[in-house]
């Protein structure tokens, strides 16, 4: 039985719903909703997006999520007004981004569909996703060093490790704001589309890996980002254990006998 709790939440920041893919799994689709401030990130918005994101993690009818804004922001940075006052002690305390360390640990991929300004924490929250579909107009950077601070959510390691250190020197130390197109290039970006077809796209992508069987797709997505963590030679034995795992699967006794036969898989998730 599905643990459906998260789509009848009454949240303040943001909308929740799901999308049927027709005879695949369905699609979470979770809308930062603050538009009056450009999706800024405060904690009560964070909350309510990891507990949405959790929830269609634990749904067993669910198989990939989209997280997205508006056309003009899918954020455009933290809440400053909550952090202005604070001192070392009070942030250390607060201790905020523990939150966002439980995005990294759910087990189904999402897919962040971006437009308009991804600055700062709102980068961030993106690269915290498992890809990134953007439209023409986004606009990422990590601007933080204007407030004499720097990224604190992830932004000075995930961004190095996607688009390498020089390039993240430079939109780290400068602040800068880079387009779509050069994001794409550098290899932080999954694809670039058009802006009124951004978050089309992105649920797209998420129905045609929702239709893929769900243990593999899972144990997928754990391998890969394994890789961040590990040596070549620990994410090889990480990779191949999983590879081994998926042998106990139903859903790998169906696919190749599907290949065999000539014929459509008819995933179980088992």
């Amino acid at each position: 039985m599905s643990d459906k709790t998260h789509l009848s939440k009454a949240y303040t920041s943001i909308l929740v719903s799901e999308i049927d893919n027709k005879g695949a799994l369905k699609t979470g689709l979770v809308q930062l909703n603050r538009p009056d401030v450009l999706n800024a990130l405060n904690i009560e918005l964070m909350k309510e997006v990891v507990e949405a994101l959790e929830g269609f993690d634990r749904d067993g009818e669910t198989g990939c999520t989209v997280l997205t804004g508006n056309k003009k922001a899918f954020a455009a940075g933290a809440d400053i007004k909550e952090m202005a006052d604070a001192g070392a002690v009070e942030m250390l305390l607060r201790d905020q981004f523990a939150r966002w360390d439980r995005i990294r640990k759910l087990k189904k991929p999402v897919i962040a569909a971006v437009s308009g300004f991804a600055l700062g924490g709102g980068c961030e929250l993106a690269m915290s996703c498992d890809m990134i579909i953007a439209s023409e107009s986004a606009k990422f950077g990590q601007p933080e060093i204007n407030l004499g601070v720097i990224p604190g959510a992830g932004g000075t390691q995930r961004l190095t490790k996607a688009i390498g250190k020089a390039r993240a020197m430079e939109m780290i130390l400068t602040g800068k704001m880079f387009g779509a197109q050069e994001m794409f290039e550098a290899g932080l970006v999954t694809k670039v589309v058009d802006a009124d077809l951004y978050l089309e796209e992105a649920l797209e992508l998420a129905r045609e890996i929702a239709s893929k069987p769900t243990i593999a797709v899972q144990l997928a997505k754990e391998s890969v980002l394994k890789s961040f963590d590990l040596t070549i030679e620990s994410g090889l034995e990480h990779e191949r254990k999983n590879f081994y795992l998926l042998f106990a699967t139903e859903d790998k006794h169906e696919g190749m006998k599907a290949f065999v036969e000539k014929r459509r898989a008819e995933w179980k998730g088992k």
